[in-house]
């Protein structure tokens, strides 16, 4: 199993000037290949302190690729909804030359309406921008000269620069939450797929679903599951729990927040249940998450018994990508936090 570390900003000025967030995310970056964990990943989105200090993860992954030299560097993910597919290629085109090659692309459809009503975009056509701008970032990464005549981004006849450093292209990953269609479509595709066991589901059914797809259209192995994670580790569970309590009840409320359209009357046949599935993170608490293991808040050996609990409970996953510095954790224990877990849970799982 491989380790890498997430970072998804819940701040906003009133919690932290954007200088100081970063600079704080970019001196955690500078422990990742010393203790091992295999990527850097960044999300995209907008506006709300629910992650808006991130809108286009391209820019903080060039100054991660800086920070390292094995890390891969992970877009977690980016949002053709609101990119034309010729600016993405050719920006995550100049990511993996800048990185040397290390650029893994995931894509997502984005789920929260607010965004969607502030960019003039509608919800209700969520997966066919999705399927259509993945596609078109596809072949203008792995082919010269694509024309292109689409429902909503159309171009002649074009050749994306710079060309990919990785040849086709970059590997691609999926953001899936809760809805089957989407862990069938990447596994069909042939695709990786990212998911947050957080959001409750039927996550081993899920994952089953993504590996059957991805078996039967004959791709070769079973495919890659990356699940996300809080993580705090600590010297002992009371510390760890001190330290990470708050922090992880004020992002779970902060998704809440970003995310209340769909409780109070939005409904999108894209997102079947949405309403239900914020409802469930409504009542979720620092208590019930570590509970079901969805964060590994503890020691070191305390963790690593979550890990193995969940690799079993979900039939088995590839990598996990940890937030560290979630919300407000001060900067000292998220670097204690990365350092211990490098140095007493990592190895354990290493093969």
């Amino acid at each position: 199993m491989e380790f890498g570390v997430q970072f998804f900003p819940d701040v906003g000025p009133q919690h932290k000037a954007a200088d100081v967030y970063f600079s704080e995310c970019l001196a955690l970056v500078d422990l990742v290949d010393r203790y091992g964990y295999s990527h850097v990943r960044v999300v995209e989105h907008y506006f709300h302190y629910y992650g808006g200090y991130s809108p286009n993860p391209v820019v903080f992954l060039a100054a991660a690729a800086q920070r390292t030299r094995t890390a891969r560097l992970i877009t977690g993910a980016v949002l053709p909804a609101f990119n034309h597919p010729l600016k993405l290629a050719g920006e995550l085109a100049m990511l993996d030359a800048l990185s040397n090659g290390r650029l893994e692309a995931g894509f997502a459809r984005a789920f929260l309406p607010h965004e969607y009503a502030r960019f003039g975009v509608d919800v209700n056509t969520s997966r066919a921008r999705f399927e259509e701008g993945m596609e078109q970032v596809r072949r203008l990464l792995e082919e010269e000269q694509v024309a292109m005549t689409g429902r909503f981004h159309s171009f002649p006849a074009t050749t994306s620069l710079p060309r990919p450093t990785q040849r086709p292209r970059p590997p691609f990953w999926v953001a899936a939450l809760a809805t089957p269609e989407s862990f069938v479509g990447a596994g069909r595709a042939g695709h990786a797929v990212m998911a947050i066991p957080m959001a409750g589901g039927q996550m081993r059914e899920l994952i089953g679903q993504y590996r059957e797809a991805w078996r039967s259209a004959g791709h070769p192995g079973r495919g890659r599951v990356m699940l996300a994670f809080h993580m705090l580790c600590a010297d002992s569970a009371a510390e760890a729990e001190a330290v990470a309590r708050a922090p992880l009840n004020g992002y779970l409320a902060s998704l809440v927040d970003a995310a209340s359209d769909w409780l109070t009357g939005m409904r999108s046949a894209d997102y079947p249940n949405y309403d239900k599935v914020i409802a469930g993170l409504k009542a979720e608490t620092f208590e019930s998450q570590v509970a079901k293991n969805a964060a590994w808040v503890g020691t070191p050996d305390s963790i690593a018994d979550q890990i193995a609990e969940i690799d079993r409970t979900v039939g088995g996953f590839e990598i996990a990508s940890l937030q560290v510095n979630f919300n407000m954790v001060p900067l000292d224990a998220a670097r204690r936090s990365m350092a211990l877990f490098g140095e007493r849970v990592l190895p354990r799982f290493r093969a």
